[in-house]
């Protein structure tokens, strides 16, 4: 049996955080001391492992903890789900280590990821305000932005510029054809359904935005190839009717 002073020293983890653990059910102790400290056997050290696992892997602690109580709780089956999940989150780690080494050596950008940083809908809110102002269509924009998380910001930047990586492959048609214009209404309904009703007026401004050189240019261009946000441009262009 170790004693909690003892379990902390051994695993790093901090003797508060298991004393939470025994408080929400996740960790019980053993046994006390005469002197009250928890006390922790190999069964618990066991359990401790599989906790710093899911922890590893981002899982919440209430997850965790339905995980390891349910009756059915394999543990080689667990084991080999966190060994498949650490193993894609080292691959996702050795692309972010090559990414940075090809910076680091080459001084470029060998692919551009900054299309998808959260930061991106910061810009863009911020180039709205400055286009359109407290319109009603902001404050609609403001509503539906206030409840989301870093997640949902990213998986929306991510979608929205999937949005110009298709009009990307569309570059050798003509912007004014049917398939390059239900794809302008598609970023329509996009933009209404996500961040706020875009009406043709907005959408008019917002192309003559994305050809407007500076960030919005490159962030398009860089998903799409280059000249993506022109063509983009000139087929909002032709949808409006201008």
């Amino acid at each position: 049996m170790m004693t909690v002073h003892q379990v902390s020293k051994l695993t790093g983890v901090s003797i508060r955080t298991l004393q939470y653990y025994d408080r929400i059910g996740l960790l019980k102790p053993d046994g006390y001391t005469e002197a009250g400290y928890r006390l922790y056997d190999d069964s618990s050290l066991e359990r401790l492992q599989q906790i710093l696992l899911f922890r590893e892997l981002e899982f919440p602690l209430k997850e965790i903890r339905g995980i390891l109580n349910a009756p059915n709780f394999d543990r080689n089956k667990a084991l080999e789900q966190q060994i498949e999940l650490l193993t894609l989150k080292k691959e996702h780690l050795e692309n972010l280590i090559d990414f940075a080494r090809g910076i680091q050596w080459l001084g470029v950008k060998k692919m551009d990821f900054t299309a998808f940083d959260t930061r991106k809908i910061d810009e863009y809110a911020k180039r709205a305000k400055e286009q359109w102002g407290k319109t009603e269509e902001y404050r609609e924009f403001e509503e539906k932005a206030k409840n989301w998380t870093k997640d949902d910001e990213t998986v929306m930047m991510h979608d929205f510029m999937q949005i110009f990586a298709e009009f990307g492959q569309m570059r050798k048609l003509e912007p004014g054809c049917e398939q390059v214009q239900q794809k302008v209404k598609a970023l329509q309904d996009y933009i209404s359904g996500h961040f706020y009703q875009c009406s043709g007026e907005i959408l008019s401004c917002l192309g003559k935005m994305y050809a407007g050189g500076g960030e919005f240019t490159e962030n398009i261009d860089s998903v799409g190839g280059p000249g993506t946000a022109d063509f983009t441009a000139e087929a909002i262009r032709l949808y409006c009717g201008e």
